[in-house]
């Protein structure tokens, strides 16, 4: 039996690559996945194909940049399923791929309000319900382009910077009530999302020898980092940022 055996695990940005990945490796394991994400034809897919599989799954819509629908989130999630053992902040935002100079101001705030308010209230959100039960986990996809700027992701590498340092605050303040919360920094993925470098030959010869295992990886690679993380076995581990890069950073 699954240490994961009807926890309930709360994933945002879960109706593709990444997000998709980690809910459908949750679900092997036994928990109740609830995958969340603003299109609700895309988590229906992805909560059917789970219980297609024998496995259990919610699917609830949220735009992870407004206030309301975080809270509506959380507290749908808790009244269906009376709590929450693991938070995955996985949705994100990156509506600009160009020079730092010509970045519009709709999408300087699009991405601060998904990748550093979204991030932070749901922490809040999800840690609040969390200590009313004494436990929980919380996981943030934060990116190696927290550590290293991206090439014409300047706001973006600088939002994933500001979850990192979040992870730390968090895991430090919320400790005593039995909270752990650590982050994920993913390399080149091969998804939707990443596709302006993905699909960029130009980009990509740029970006794949500075990775020592010489390729990207695939969504199905980054989860069970998310898995170990949520784990009896990391129980002693909070306050961390793994990358799971290829070697980019090392």
């Amino acid at each position: 039996m699954s240490q994961f055996n009807n926890k309930v695990v709360l994933i945002t940005g879960a109706s593709r690559g990444i997000g998709e990945a980690i809910a459908h490796q949750f679900a092997a394991q036994n928990a109740h996945v609830v995958v969340s994400s603003r299109s609700q034809e895309g988590i229906d897919a992805v909560a059917a194909a789970i219980r297609e599989q024998g496995g259990k799954a919610s699917a609830i819509t949220c735009h992870n940049g407004d206030k309301a629908s975080r809270e509506q989130l959380v507290e749908q999630t808790v009244s269906e399923l009376g709590r929450i053992d693991v938070m995955i902040n996985n949705a994100a935002a990156n509506p600009y791929f160009g020079n730092v100079l010509d970045m519009g101001f709709a999408a300087i705030q699009k991405t601060i309000e998904v990748n550093i308010e979204g991030y932070f209230h749901m922490s809040q959100l999800a840690g609040q319900q969390m200590r009313k039960q004494g436990s929980g986990v919380i996981i943030n996809t934060s990116s190696v382009n927290g550590r290293i700027t991206g090439y014409n992701q300047s706001l973006y590498s600088a939002s994933k910077a500001a979850i990192i340092s979040m992870t730390e605050s968090f895991a430090k303040e919320c400790a005593p009530f039995g909270i752990r919360v650590n982050a994920v920094l993913p390399g080149l993925t091969d998804t939707k999302f990443a596709s302006a470098l993905t699909q960029n030959e130009a980009m990509l010869k740029m970006i794949l020898p500075q990775i020592p295992l010489g390729r990207m990886a695939q969504p199905e690679e980054i989860a069970p980092a998310y898995l170990f993380l949520a784990s009896d076995e990391a129980k002693y581990i909070t306050g961390v940022s793994l990358p799971v890069d290829g070697g980019y950073l090392a």
